[in-house]
């Protein structure tokens, strides 16, 4: 612990002791002078103290020396010395007081030359508190602004995100809606589907029905032509006009033949076709999540192919019909 230290903790305690002011600064008087041997001065004393006015640490430090000059006078007044010595004593008291008094007053100058100096580093610190006070007080303002800005800037950002996420809903709710579009879309294909099969199945129906009536007549035709072959011996007068109608119920009958060939042929290149068509189909469903439009573009030149499909096995049917008819009317001949 250092020296200021210890006196000013020592001071401290005495102000706890001594409330008065001028009694205070009496006993900092003593204090300096009596145990670390220090003159006391006024503004040492008020450094320490720093208590009342400027007037009452020099009204105490004037006391101070009375009182002392006073106890120091009674000691010379002793009435047991001799004159002479009294008056040696007094001159030599004298000589140190006179010294005393011109160091104490040395040192007070040269303490008030440091207090000045103190005083203007002081001031000089003052003022450069108060350039930076300024300085921070200019920061504070500026960064109470930056921090409007900022609070403008996130308010504007929170509207942001607020438009944000409304468009963020909207979207979704459109989302929803286009899938459930697609969905529906999905089941309108898959029954176009089913309905394509189910006229597709028909078609072929109707074809199987088709071939197996051909080859009905086909045999038919055979017996007939075997019966003509067995009764032209037994109708040998008749041999040359059953000849001639041979010949022309066999024409019939070669272009009935090339005729039922050629719708049958006719009828497995649409079945093929049919089956790229719905091979290609297939291929197109797959891709549907793409291309839904082009989709149900094909499923709809499906649909027409299905329906000429339809058109031309009505056609073999009203083919087959007049074949029929043909071979009626040869029986009845």
């Amino acid at each position: 612990m250092s020296t200021d230290t210890e006196i000013q903790s020592e001071i401290d305690a005495l102000k706890a002791r001594f409330t008065e002011t001028k009694a205070l600064y009496r006993e900092v008087c003593a204090l300096l002078f009596f145990r670390y041997g220090i003159t006391p001065t006024g503004s040492k004393l008020y450094q320490y103290v720093r208590k009342g006015s400027m007037n009452a640490p020099a009204d105490a430090l004037a006391l101070f020396w009375k009182e002392l000059r006073s106890k120091a006078r009674v000691q010379i007044d002793h009435p047991d010395l001799p004159e002479a010595l009294k008056i040696a004593t007094a001159e030599a008291v004298q000589v140190l007081w006179g010294q005393a008094t011109e160091l104490a007053r040395a040192d007070l100058a040269a303490l008030r030359i440091e207090s000045q100096s103190a005083i203007q580093q002081a001031a000089t610190e003052m003022a450069n508190s108060e350039a930076r006070c300024a300085a921070l007080e200019v920061q504070s303002q500026t960064r109470a602004s930056q921090l409007v800005e900022r609070a403008d800037q996130l308010r504007q950002v929170a509207a942001e995100l607020e438009a944000e996420r409304r468009t963020h809903v909207g979207t979704a709710a459109r989302v929803q809606e286009l899938q459930t579009q697609v969905s529906s879309l999905q089941q309108q294909l898959v029954q176009a589907r089913t309905d394509f099969s189910e006229e597709l199945a028909k078609g072929r129906a109707a074809i199987d029905a088709t071939t197996e009536r051909a080859t009905a007549a086909e045999r038919k035709a055979l017996l007939e032509i075997d019966q003509v072959r067995t009764s032209k011996s037994v109708m040998e007068k008749q041999l040359d006009s059953a000849r001639k109608r041979l010949i022309e119920v066999e024409n019939k009958h070669r272009a009935q033949d090339l005729e039922v060939t050629a719708s049958a042929a006719r009828t497995g290149a649409e079945l093929d076709a049919a089956k790229i068509e719905l091979h290609r189909l297939n291929t197109a469903a797959s891709q549907r999540d793409q291309d839904l439009v082009r989709s149900q573009q094909e499923v709809t030149q499906y649909m027409t192919q299905a329906k000429m499909l339809r058109e031309l096995v009505d056609q073999f049917k009203v083919t087959s019909s007049k074949s029929s008819c043909v071979k009626q009317s040869k029986s009845a001949r």
